[in-house]
């Protein structure tokens, strides 16, 4: 079977153990379900795996990609769920502390096939592309979730999201501004707060610039280099509701402010089959569809995690099978 897959790795040169070819695969285990993957979507997840970052060695050779649309074998359009709970779990797959993501010891999606648990298959929408579906389990999942779920602000509420031109960050733009929040952004690139104004977001300011008054929820990815301008961008009461770091993790909860302001600090993981169901339906509801940086054959996918290695990216990287 074809696959792009973790074959050794680096930290200090992660590209080096990404290989496309010919892989074959242990058998899945009982209950699961073949996909056939006709679209497949890079994250930051797939180059922490090439780092050896949440993968161990032990696991090598392991097929990349948290997110897929496809086909099952009843010809039924799918969309993959990418967290795999335990299967005596019920409940919020996100607070199974045994969960895991695709790639992580079963394999991904950036493959002709991918075999998951039944329950981790939901129906696309006709309205969506396989391209756009395969954006969604993933960065705009855990956007909706950030946004919709944990996320204490209302339509109305003023809300900064920080690093646009990320995954996460592009859908909480476009999700945010069509569910009637007005919308910040930051990014230290003018391109991507050009891009972020044409996506929803009523101003875009430099990194770490004073905001003309604060606001009442930061959404930050970022961690190390924005958490510090995240906390001092919110009212008294406000909330920052983090789900990364891909900077680095925070060097100072700065926990002064936070107590003295009465901040609130409110962590996001990814989201559940459930949600992942809602935002389908919020997407065919409001026309928003996921922004694509760039559709990309399988067989190139080196060229992909180039782009995400450099930054140079705005919105979701895909893969076509």
């Amino acid at each position: 079977m074809r696959a792009a897959y973790v074959a050794t790795q680096s930290a200090d040169d992660p590209l080096a153990g990404l290989t496309v070819g010919d892989l074959d695969l242990p058998d899945a285990p009982v209950g699961f379900r073949r996909v056939r993957v006709v679209a497949s979507c890079l994250n930051h997840h797939d180059l922490w795996s090439l780092k050896g970052v949440g993968l161990s060695q032990d696991r090598l050779p392991m097929v990349l990609g948290c997110d897929a649309a496809g086909l099952d074998d009843d010809g039924n359009e799918v969309i993959v769920h990418g967290v795999v709970s335990s299967p005596e779990w019920r409940g919020d797959e996100t607070l199974d502390p045994k969960r895991s993501l695709l790639s992580e010891r079963h394999p991904g999606t950036m493959a002709d096939y991918v075999w998951v648990p039944e329950r981790n298959l939901v129906p696309k929408p006709p309205e969506l592309t396989f391209e756009e579906a395969a954006c969604l389990p993933t960065a705009w999942l855990t956007a909706y979730r950030m946004l919709f779920t944990v996320s204490p602000a209302a339509p109305g509420a003023t809300v900064l999201v920080q690093g646009a031109g990320g995954g996460v960050a592009s859908a909480l733009i476009a999700l945010a501004s069509a569910a009637g929040f007005r919308v910040w952004a930051t990014s230290r690139s003018a391109k991507k707060r050009q891009r972020a104004l044409e996506l929803g977001a009523d101003q875009a300011f430099e990194d770490g610039a004073r905001l003309p008054e604060r606001v009442d929820v930061v959404f930050d990815s970022v961690g190390e280099a924005t958490w510090a301008h995240s906390l001092k961008s919110l009212v008294p009461g406000g909330t920052v509701v983090t789900c990364g770091a891909t900077s680095g993790s925070a060097p100072s909860a700065d926990l002064s402010r936070v107590f003295f302001l009465q901040l609130r600090v409110l962590g996001s993981t990814m989201g559940t089959r459930e949600e992942l169901v809602r935002l389908t339906r919020f997407l065919v509801a409001t026309g928003v569809r996921p922004v694509i940086d760039t559709v990309l054959p399988l067989d190139d996918a080196a060229r992909g995690f180039r782009r995400m290695l450099a930054g140079d990216v705005f919105g979701k990287i895909v893969f076509r099978h």
